[in-house]
């Protein structure tokens, strides 16, 4: 595993950077750092709904029956969850109950063909924010879901950490009056450190956040990325460090 902060830094030209670049944003790295779960036991909607989100820019994990959905949510951080109403194991309404449990604010939309007013209420006190009656257009869903995913966040448009300001509108990031200029991965990578200030990013949490990639051992490429970002925050080499390194776990962001 790499400490980046004995790493030997070797110095690249842009044109060797860029290439570096394309190797890691092939066509199964997803830009954004949005991740959500379907929990579906239609083989055919999940497939469906996986391809659709994936294209839009998301991560996209699937469980096809109502314990292993418990058991990803459990363990998971999403930003968002699919549920259907009737699924093997346990229902969707007892998996959503008992995410809400695990004080878990995450938010949730049902997608059943259960269609009733009663239904649709039933749905909604278990803990569910939306509910969306199966047959379904796909243009509606996504609707909903980034009406969601901006209620959730407020529509915070500005991320800090001490004197750096990300704007997730305009993709510009500045360390008090300078510009830093980022590649989407780096970008990618910095939201989601802000987003989790404070708290331990696990390289594994960290790999498959932001790249949507499943890793058992090699996140070798998160510490290279790590000392990118770095290198163009502190470019003075005089600014406070913001970025740490937990050894042997990952890395936090602190503004203190």
């Amino acid at each position: 595993m790499i400490d980046t902060e004995k790493m030997l830094i070797i110095p690249f030209k842009n044109d060797e950077l860029s290439g570096f670049e394309s190797v890691c944003t092939e066509k199964n790295v997803i830009e954004q750092a949005m991740r959500i779960l379907i929990v579906e036991d239609e083989k055919g909607i999940s497939s469906f709904l996986k391809e659709g989100l994936e294209e839009e820019g998301f991560a996209v994990d699937f469980a096809g029956d109502g314990r292993k959905g418990l058991e990803l949510a459990s363990v998971n951080d999403y930003d968002l969850l699919i549920f259907d109403w009737m699924l093997p194991g346990i229902s969707g309404i007892e998996v959503c109950r008992e995410f809400r449990k695990l004080n878990q604010t995450a938010p949730v939309i049902f997608l059943t063909a259960r269609d009733t007013v009663q239904d649709v209420v039933f749905g909604l006190e278990a803990g569910a924010n939306d509910y969306i009656k199966k047959p379904f257009e796909f243009d509606e869903l996504l609707a909903r879901i980034r009406v969601q995913l901006k209620t959730r966040s407020g529509e915070q448009t500005i991320l800090k950490l001490d004197n750096v300001e990300m704007n997730l509108d305009t993709h510009r990031v500045f360390r008090g009056a300078k510009e830093i200029e980022l590649t989407p991965k780096e970008f990618s990578l910095l939201e989601y450190l802000i987003r989790s200030k404070g708290k331990v990013c696990t390289r594994t949490n960290i790999i498959e956040h932001v790249w949507d990639i499943h890793f058992d051992s090699d996140t070798s490429v998160i510490d290279v990325y790590i000392n990118f970002l770095r290198k163009k925050l502190n470019q003075s080499g005089k600014e406070k460090e913001l970025i740490h390194t937990i050894r042997g776990v990952g890395y936090i962001a602190r503004d203190e």
